[in-house]
């Protein structure tokens, strides 16, 4: 999934109707996996730690972010709502058992992963179902970890490129959901810096796999694309690329231990003993 929607758009569309931002993807998968950026090993390490972890990945999109987590040695599983998206995940980190499926109802056992991470999708859940969906599925001590790659829109041509493709809404903290919650710890953050190359083919692939533009229609992305394009060419890096600068910002926090639900044991009575723990198969439900 893998995306925000910029403040400042209107609230619907040309025909009156709402766009579908978090389900806007699919159309331009491929631009989406040629013109984002990767997020960095050691926000990664910061997040998940050294040791190696069973890790479900929600909103993976195109797999930006699960390549590195499998590269860091983790056993990662990955889920989106896409399956454009997930197709490309699974062509371009193959091994990777996937699952199409929203963080609102997740096809796994409870209390099965040691961490649950989302890469720049965070803000499209509805966070009155996933956070438990979140909490349910990890075991105690595990971790909810989320990150987004922004723009260092400190420089100024930077700035004037997001004027251009739009502010990105993450900039208000994504932490308060966390913060509020009963059902995770203290929240920590830490931001790390990271640059990506980018040249006249690939700035138009960032622009066209944004939410914003990516529900326009024809005409209105070749506008966009041709803004874009002569801000590129005044710059004046031509063939050569620029370095686009970003800031990774990283949230994590342990889940709150639960106390199980009582029931009934043999004789009929409430408070029997505790059902057994998590069978590591589960973890493969509807998967593939």
């Amino acid at each position: 999934m893998n995306d925000e929607q910029p403040p400042g758009l209107p609230a619907e569309d040309d025909d009156g109707q709402q766009p579908d931002w978090a389900h806007s993807f699919g159309g331009v998968a491929e631009a989406y996996e040629r013109g984002r950026p990767t997020y960095p090993a050691e926000a990664v390490r910061w997040l998940l730690g050294d040791l190696p972890l069973t890790v479900l990945e929600l909103g993976a999109g195109t797999g930006k972010l699960t390549r590195v987590i499998s590269q860091l040695g983790h056993d990662v599983h990955a889920t989106d709502p896409d399956a454009a998206m997930l197709q490309i995940l699974e062509r371009e980190v193959p091994g990777v058992p996937t699952a199409q499926t929203g963080a609102e109802d997740i096809p796994l056992g409870d209390a099965c992963v040691d961490a649950v991470i989302a890469a720049q999708a965070f803000h499209w859940f509805d966070l009155d179902r996933a956070l438990p969906e979140i909490a349910r599925v990890l075991r105690p001590g595990g971790r909810i970890c989320l990150l987004w790659n922004q723009r260092n829109e400190k420089i100024p041509w930077v700035r004037r490129l997001g004027a251009l493709i739009g502010t990105q809404e993450q900039l208000r903290d994504p932490a308060q959901a966390l913060i509020f919650s009963e059902l995770f710890g203290f929240v920590e953050d830490h931001e790390f810096g990271h640059w990506q190359l980018i040249d006249r083919k690939t700035i138009q692939d960032l622009v066209l796999s944004r939410s914003n533009v990516a529900v326009l229609g024809a005409e209105a992305r070749e506008a966009k694309l041709a803004e874009v394009l002569a801000f590129y060419d005044e710059y004046g890096r031509g063939m050569d690329g620029m370095q686009l600068p970003y800031v990774t910002r990283c949230y994590r926090a342990d889940v709150l231990d639960r106390v199980p639900p009582a029931r009934d044991d043999e004789d009929g009575r409430e408070g029997g003993p505790p059902a057994e723990g998590p069978d590591d198969d589960m973890l493969l439900i509807d998967f593939r």
